[in-house]
């Protein structure tokens, strides 16, 4: 890469120049970069512009700081100021009358190589801008193209694009010609490999030892500029405690490994949670005051998928701790755990590990192959399993006595009912519970071939088990819900896809009681309407007097809620996230996922499975590794983001089977076709090192630091210019 450093005054082109320069180059083929920083925006002030050519894609935004060449447009520039970072020998065009020996004799190390061209005169002579204030710009690409081995015909039609004839072509070919070289040196076109000589500290300029004393500024200031970053609020909503904005910038550069890596810090289930999250950073994402939320949920399934990555355990420790339960939060905890060099066993009544993730959602959401690869990076850390074990409060109490600690995470085992009249569960009823369905299904244990459901519940095993039941040959299926569409609580996308697969939906409805009319089951229901809302914040539904009706059915599914059984714990136990249950036992007990929360999620789990094994760990070790919720004050909403800077690009569709195609269990949502959806994220509170704060501070006070960008106090006047060009709320300003 060559870059090229341009100082000037306001009026001379210095800006236009780096452009002029740009555009010639890329008609040759060449990946380009010119911006400019104009300081006071006045006639006669400093300009600095800079130049960037490549054979490759040019991705660095920063200004030039170690220029490998300088044109100087202006001869009253001319200091040792100027000089900073320029490299040992670089070309340095002057636009002076003097011979390039009169500057190199005073080099006495010829650190560098000297051009110069007089381009007032050309220019005055071909009219372009007038005697005292004489536009150079085109002279000095002329004088450039010769140094940098250009065709001059390239910088012709560049001219011509950008609307440029007559004195301007005339002036650009004389200066061509006229450009003077310091001899001994490498010939024209060789600009762009300067060798590198020893340096030597001697100044440009004869007799010059520096700038003149600077005349600082800082005192002048009321208020200081900060750079900090802030918390993006999908960091901020995620359950799980992901690094939301880490992930995706690491998908933005195209490196799913490293994403995925990301990930399994916080969760060992993405391919799982790419796929049945509710999808909560995407609420809250800011992009959505654009064209729509970042697809985080698909991004984090691609990387789940695509990404090769584990994460190594650490040198055993002496500490064994039980988990009771398979399911995500039992998962999670065990996960962290072994990574932590804890032994591990889980205790998990069923015959396989995952819980209702593998007995209660349905195939066609999650394939079991996804759910078991993330499940095998769990087991790779050493974690045993004892099956077949379910877990009653003696069985938990000799658990204590066995392990050093145990985690309880045995989710939501108690279903909610609701009396029709009927015994729930009879063959001749054929009332059941929803995830009891969705167990058997999963199975291939149940038939409703040529059966009329109704569905009650409006949460995702209520959805779960009609799509389901759809799959199965049901003759139609219904679902009632109580509430309204708003207040359902089922993921919106899986709702949608059950209303296109030809799923009704009634709304304000409530089931009542099961009645037979000969032979025929009926479902008597009745109509609500929405009061005050109740302690979940959600409105009341009311029966509305007189409004009973019957619905034909087969069979009712009952998905109306569940609820964690204590009978494991003892009965005076707190259930707290602060503090392990102790009395009663030889060891601490940590609940942990539903049983702690009753969340309902599996996101959720995975977080509080993590945060409670973090909670044991620090008992046992001292060490503090899980970090509390940073204030709601420190996201970074929408009203910070500076939307005008982003351009709009439209959200990447995952493909989705067809309708038509939805007869078997085969997976709907089949994701993304690569992580350009990543780019889209806006990065908010997070610093991208986009570099408008360094390109628009007017005193040039700011400069990039690797990963930071520093101020110089000494010199910042406190304008707020870079708060008010930071595109994402990482620059705020303080009293001074």
């Amino acid at each position: 890469m060559i870059e090229i450093r341009i100082h000037g005054r306001g009026g001379q082109g210095g800006v236009t120049l780096a452009k002029l320069l740009a555009a010639s180059e890329h008609r040759e083929g060449k990946s380009v970069q010119a911006f400019g920083v104009y300081a006071a925006e006045r006639s006669g002030a400093p300009v600095q512009a800079f130049l960037r050519i490549d054979e490759e894609a040019i991705h660095n935004p920063n200004q030039i700081y170690e220029p490998d060449h300088l044109i100087v447009l202006d001869p009253t520039l001319i200091s040792p100021a100027i000089l900073s970072g320029l490299k040992p020998g670089g070309f340095i065009l002057f636009n002076c009358d003097k011979a390039p020996e009169h500057y190199a004799e005073q080099e006495r190390g010829k650190k560098f190589r000297i051009a110069t061209v007089d381009a007032t005169t050309i220019a005055v002579k071909n009219g372009l801008g007038s005697a005292s204030v004489p536009i150079v710009n085109t002279a000095l690409a002329g004088a450039a193209a010769k140094l940098l081995g250009l065709n001059l015909e390239s910088v012709i039609d560049a001219f011509e694009d950008f609307g440029f004839g007559g004195g301007n072509i005339d002036a650009a070919r004389e200066a061509y010609e006229s450009i003077r070289i310091q001899q001994h040196d490498p010939a024209p076109g060789e600009m762009h490999k300067p060798p590198r000589p020893p340096a030597e500290n001697h100044s440009l300029l004869d007799g010059n030892t520096g700038a003149p004393p600077a005349i600082k500024t800082g005192q002048w200031a009321n208020h200081q500029p900060v750079w900090e970053n802030a918390t993006p609020p999908c960091n901020f909503i995620c359950p799980a405690g992901n690094d939301v904005q880490g992930f995706l910038k690491a998908l933005t550069d195209e490196d799913v490994d490293k994403a995925l890596q990301i990930l399994l810090e916080t969760t060992p289930l993405p391919s799982v949670c790419g796929r049945v999250c509710p999808g909560f950073c995407m609420m809250q994402c800011n992009r959505s005051e654009l064209e729509g939320p970042v697809n985080v949920r698909a991004l984090e399934r691609y990387a789940g998928d695509h990404g090769a990555a584990q994460i190594a355990a650490a040198p055993r420790r002496n500490e064994r701790v039980a988990v009771i339960g398979g399911g995500p939060a039992g998962l999670s905890g065990a996960y962290h755990l072994a990574r932590l060099g804890y032994g591990v066993t889980i205790f998990e009544a069923g015959s396989e590990l995952g819980g209702l993730m593998r007995n209660g959602i349905p195939v066609y959401r999650l394939p079991r192959e996804a759910l078991d690869r993330d499940i095998d990076r769990v087991m790779a850390l050493g974690v045993e399993t004892c099956f077949d074990s379910r877990i009653d409060h003696d069985r938990l109490v000799e658990l204590t006595g066995e392990f050093d600690a145990v985690l309880a995470a045995t989710g939501l085992q108690r279903l909610t009912s609701v009396d029709l009249g009927v015994d729930l569960g009879s063959g001749e009823s054929k009332v059941m519970q929803g995830i009891e369905f969705l167990d058997l299904a999963s199975q291939g244990k149940m038939s409703v071939d040529g059966e009329d459901i109704i569905v009650v519940g409006g949460g995702n095993t209520a959805v779960d088990a009609a799509r389901s039941a759809f799959r199965l040959g049901a003759n139609s299926v219904k679902i009632i819900y109580r509430r309204t569409r708003e207040e359902m609580p089922a993921i919106a996308e899986e709702v949608d896809d059950a209303i296109d697969e030809g799923i009704a939906v009634d709304f304000l409805t409530a089931p009542l009681r099961i009645s037979r009319d000969n032979g025929k089951r009926h479902l008597e229901c009745q109509r609500m309407e929405l009061g005050e809302p109740d302690e979940s914040g959600r409105r009341r539904p009311v029966p509305q007097a007189g409004s009973e009706f019957d619905m034909p059915c087969d069979r009712v599914i009952l998905a109306i809620g569940q609820a964690a059984d204590l009978s494991l714990l003892p009965p005076d136990a707190e259930l707290s996230s602060k503090h392990p249950i102790e009395n009663g036992h030889n060891a601490p007990v940590y609940p942990a996922g539903d049983l702690l929360t009753n969340e309902g999620t599996v996101t959720a789990a995975i977080g509080c499975g993590r945060d409670m094994a973090l909670m044991l760990h620090e008992r046992f070790s001292g060490e503090r590794l899980y970090h509390e919720k940073p204030p709601e004050e420190s996201v970074v909403r929408s009203d910070g983001i500076r939307m005008h800077h982003f351009a709009l690009h439209r959200p990447h569709v995952e493909q989705v089977l067809p309708n038509e195609d939805r007869k078997s269990f085969e997976e709907v949502h089949q994701g993304l076709e690569g992580v350009d959806e990543a780019k889209r994220c806006l990065s908010c509170g997070v610093c991208n090192a986009c570099d408008r704060c360094v390109t628009y501070c007017p005193d040039g006070v700011l400069k990039r630091e690797g990963d930071r960008v520093v101020f110089d106090y000494e010199y910042c006047k406190g304008c707020g210019v870079c708060v008010s060009e930071c595109s994402r709320a990482v620059i705020y300003m303080q009293a001074g």
